[in-house]
């Protein structure tokens, strides 16, 4: 098994006091580890590997793409209709209905797409990547490779790197942070993007992103002026109200499957293998969440932090392999209840969001 020791470090001028890291006990017990082998990420790889050769067109994309079609288009004309009604009740849940189909786009498809996951075609998921992060999404997708892809997936847990510290707002209170702020990220959005690629000089994507969001824009709030028969003004605050609630959930996910989870140093810290288990944790008992958002994000978190190419289906498929893999061997499988993690959070909000975490020291592989 891993072994680690924690010591607090002095960074970015604050000192954590934490004896141990705010985490919850993993509900699945690690087995005796295996006498036979030493958990290698090439072993369990070529387990995975075996499984998807074995898989079908259907199992690998057909799955997800009809979960995507079928929510568009049974809660799309609903929610037009909805949207027609003179009465406040059925308008909002029209509203409601809109702003589930965005999310869906917003976080599930386009975090699919960033991953080459929505088909084997590169060129064609280049294509859907500028479709739903930019167009649909209101983001970058070069930001998104270069944050999500470059960093939080090589560097997950490291300190500096792919610590989801871009998630921390510590001068926030906790009831704000964590219900009220997630409000504000419609108009933010495509805002944070620009500002991403200015800062970075990539003013050539940045001019590109600029044109391709504002279509994205322009389209949908001509889709609602259309649909709900209304003005560009009424357009506009229908979509930043529909686009807001589901921010709540999202970053909630964002930052319950990896704060408050071991960290480690870039000097130091465990193989791939034993980094993901560690440092990835699966959220349970969130329906609603996990189809919108996808497998990937919600209860296969662990799954695709150790294979981010796979699409959710996929991820939910080889679960049992990976998990048994992991167990067998000793390691840690982080799962826990989205709930208990919610409850966690608003309980130790300033130990875990505010404070900087305890770097765990890694010993070696026992």
């Amino acid at each position: 098994m891993v072994g680690y020791n924690l010591r607090p470090r002095q960074r970015n001028g604050l000192v954590s006091k934490q004896e141990d890291p705010p985490v919850l006990e993993s509900n699945n017990t690690p087995a005796k580890p295996s006498k036979e082998s030493k958990p290698t990420m090439g072993e369990l790889n070529r387990k995975v590997q075996t499984i998807i050769a074995k898989s079908s067109w259907w199992d690998r994309y057909g799955v997800d793409w009809c979960i995507i079609l079928l929510s568009v288009c049974a809660l799309l004309p609903i929610a037009v209709l909805l949207l027609r009604s003179d009465d406040w009740g059925p308008f909002l849940i029209g509203l409601a209905l809109l702003g589930l189909i965005h999310s869906m786009i917003k976080t599930k498809i386009s975090h699919l797409a960033a991953h080459g996951a929505l088909c084997k075609s590169k060129g064609w998921n280049t294509i859907w990547q500028y479709l739903f992060i930019e167009f649909f999404g209101s983001f970058s997708a070069v930001s998104s490779m270069d944050i999500h892809l470059k960093v939080h997936h090589p560097y997950t847990n490291i300190v500096g790197l792919g610590d989801s510290a871009i998630w921390r707002v510590p001068f926030l209170p906790c009831f704000t942070y964590m219900f009220v702020a997630p409000l504000l990220l419609p108009p933010l959005t495509p805002v944070v993007a620009m500002g991403n690629l200015i800062v970075d000089k990539k003013f050539v994507a940045a001019v590109k992103c600029l044109i391709v969001v504002t279509c994205g824009l322009v389209a949908n709030v001509w889709f609602i002026m259309w649909a709900g028969a209304m003005t560009c003004t009424k357009a506009i605050i229908c979509i930043l109200v529909y686009r807001a609630p589901m921010e709540i959930p999202y970053i909630h996910v964002n930052i319950f499957q990896h704060i408050g989870l071991p960290m480690y140093s870039r000097e130091n810290h465990p193989p791939r293998l034993q980094l993901m288990c560690n440092g990835a944790l699966n959220l349970t008992r969130a329906p609603i969440i996990n189809w919108f958002f996808g497998h990937s994000l919600v209860d296969c978190h662990v799954e695709h932090h150790l294979f981010p190419t796979l699409s959710d289906n996929m991820c939910a498929k080889v679960k049992p392999v990976v998990k048994e893999y992991i167990l067998g061997h000793g390691l840690a499988y982080q799962e826990e209840d989205y709930w208990d993690r919610l409850k966690l959070f608003v309980k130790k909000y300033k130990e875990l969001m505010v404070n900087a975490p305890p770097i765990t020291e890694f010993i070696g592989i026992q």
